[in-house]
């Protein structure tokens, strides 16, 4: 039986991939919580600078396993999936100050593409599509579909999108700001290598701190965040790699950063 997560270390840059390709990556209970594992160990690693996800196969992500909750032997429940499964997920990938990206090979559907979307950096093959599949079985929108799709798309827009359940092609997300980017298929594993490397060889404290503030964005208001910016840029400045940028800068040679 092959492993339904894969973790690779390489070049400072953790590739996390979903491997159950018969069920389109789809989650069950062992793959929800191998994940948190994994992502736990991403965390704890200092040669771990940045993370990427991102599915074998033809799929990103299908969400839940239907089968699974449909199952009188396996299912967990719905308390239970959301609160030990999708909920914990979403945090640490908030959570971890680290950039995370996900490349999104293809269909990222229900709690599949909410993941996708509460990483830093989505990047999606030109064949990628995203769906808010829940309406469509009479659910609603979990991990944190309903917190970051309206303002990532709009209110009106998403309500739309969760409502109907509608497709969106990768194009079409860039283009509504769902996604950072989407790449024709034969570039697609070179524009998430070059991505990732860069941010792998960027101050990681400082990409931390800048996830760390704006996660705090999406409730704090103008003078908290102020406060806040404040507060995390005495801290950046006072990292080795503050130094070290501005002394290349100086200089006029290329930084090497250290990410402390």
């Amino acid at each position: 039986m092959s492993e339904s997560i894969l973790l690779k270390i390489e070049n400072n840059i953790a590739h996390i991939t979903l491997n159950r390709p018969e069920v389109f990556n789809s989650f069950n209970r062992e793959m929800a919580l191998r994940l948190q594992n994994i992502l736990d160990d991403c965390e704890a690693d200092d040669e771990v600078r940045a993370i990427v996800v991102k599915g074998s196969g033809k799929a990103f992500c299908a969400g839940q396993d239907l089968k699974e909750v449909t199952s009188p032997e396996l299912n967990p429940g719905f308390k239970k999936i959301l609160e030990e499964h999708y909920n914990p997920i979403i945090s640490r990938i908030r959570n971890i100050e680290k950039p995370i990206i996900a490349a999104v090979n293809g269909v990222a559907a229900g709690a599949g593409a909410n993941i996708a979307l509460a990483c830093d950096v989505v990047i999606a093959d030109e064949k990628a599509s995203f769906i808010q599949a829940f309406s469509l079985i009479g659910l609603i929108p979990d991990s944190a579909g309903t917190f970051f799709l309206p303002r990532l798309i709009g209110f009106q827009k998403a309500s739309a999108l969760a409502m109907l359940g509608d497709k969106v092609s990768a194009e079409e997300a860039e283009r509504i700001g769902m996604i950072y980017k989407y790449v024709p298929s034969d570039k697609f594993k070179e524009e998430i290598d070059n991505v990732a490397a860069k941010m792998a060889n960027l101050p990681t404290k400082a990409l931390g701190l800048i996830k760390r503030t704006f996660n705090k964005s999406l409730t704090n208001n103008l003078e908290e965040q102020l406060a806040l910016e404040s507060k995390n840029q005495i801290t950046a400045a006072g990292s080795d790699d503050y130094a070290e940028g501005v002394a290349a800068f100086i200089e006029k040679r290329k930084p090497n950063f250290k990410g402390n």
